[in-house]
């Protein structure tokens, strides 16, 4: 089971038929990456995504710095200098870990309002998630980031006055929608933006993408990993089959653009969950080994132009390798 979901990436430049198969089994290539980190065989989600943003292993806990907290360039800067169109999706605060890991540097994943402030340092074109909180009503100071976002070309709204589903964001400017106080809702509860801003997300980016160079956009179905940390089958269950819609949309895209590379992995694996005998397709029992998460191997399913270079087994670090090499960054 995937403990976090992310990845989709553009290197020029929805869905097939569901029936009645998951969108991950429509993958061609599928590997499996070693998610340790620097000095923990368990990594966190701080230095797995720092493996996928920056091609390093680090210490847990670690935000876009190296094991001496020197920041490390990410695959999102990068992309930014070479002029492409970026974003980043997540169903978490958009300053948690992994969003976070592709754009701040900090030496500690849980500085939310310095990591915030890190975002008025680049130039993401998309950004979706929550933390409003940490960009408006900070402790640390009475500096208002969405204010000061807006000054730097940005339009800037929330889940306060704008549903998700009216979300119709202009190309002229970045766009910065803010869908919760601090963490989102479970699906299970309510919260229904992953997969409305996965099918719009990399529609705006083509759009900005004006010297077709193609984009980089990472969406991460962060709460799959709650689900594990709570040890609660269903939790993790609806937050995948959110997920999964999630990369039915993207795939849809990919399939009629024709150049679009669609990864999908994750962090690390949490809980060690298993299915237990007598489960059946639309009944799991599952069961757990811990309430953290492990040292699985994890997959990696690739789809579109330059797939095959994913198959295999890897360091999670190869994966920066990997999608640098395929830009020609």
């Amino acid at each position: 089971m995937i403990g976090d979901g992310m990845g989709v990436t553009q290197i020029s430049a929805g869905m097939y038929s569901n029936g009645n198969k998951l969108n991950l089994e429509k993958f061609p290539v599928i590997g499996l990456h070693k998610s340790y980190s620097s000095d923990n065989l368990v990594t966190d989600s701080a230095a797995g995504a720092t493996a996928f943003s920056a091609g390093i292993k680090t210490y847990n806990g670690a935000i876009g710095v190296d094991t001496d907290t020197m920041p490390v360039v990410t695959i999102l800067e990068l992309a930014e200098a070479a002029g492409l169109p970026t974003g980043l999706v997540a169903n978490c605060s958009i300053t948690h870990a992994t969003p976070a890991s592709f754009v701040s540097h900090n030496r500690y994943r849980k500085n939310y309002e310095e990591i915030a402030a890190d975002f008025l340092k680049t130039d993401v074109d998309l950004l979706i998630g929550g933390g409003a909180k940490y960009f408006e009503r900070r402790d640390s100071d009475d500096r208002n980031l969405s204010t000061e976002l807006r000054s730097k070309n940005y339009v800037v709204e929330s889940f306060v006055n704008t549903d998700m589903k009216d979300v119709r964001p202009g190309t002229d400017k970045n766009y910065f929608y803010l869908t919760a106080d601090t963490e989102p809702l479970p699906f299970s509860q309510g919260r229904d933006y992953l997969v409305p801003a996965a099918k719009m997300a990399p529609q705006f980016l083509q759009k900005r993408d004006i010297n077709n160079k193609g984009f980089f956009l990472m969406i991460e179905g962060s709460q799959i990993d709650w689900g594990g940390h709570a040890n609660k089958s269903d939790y993790i269950i609806s937050e995948v089959i959110e997920f999964d819609d999630a990369i039915g949309e993207v795939l849809d895209f990919a399939k009629k653009d024709g150049e679009t590379l669609v990864i999908v992995t994750a962090d690390h694996e949490t809980g060690g969950y298993a299915i237990q005998y007598g489960s059946k397709m639309d009944s799991i029992n599952g069961a757990f080994t811990s309430d953290y998460h492990t040292a699985d191997l994890i997959p990696v399913f690739a789809y579109g132009p330059g797939s095959e270079h994913f198959a295999g087994i890897y360091e999670n670090t190869a994966i920066f390798d990997k999608m640098k090499e395929l830009f020609g960054l």
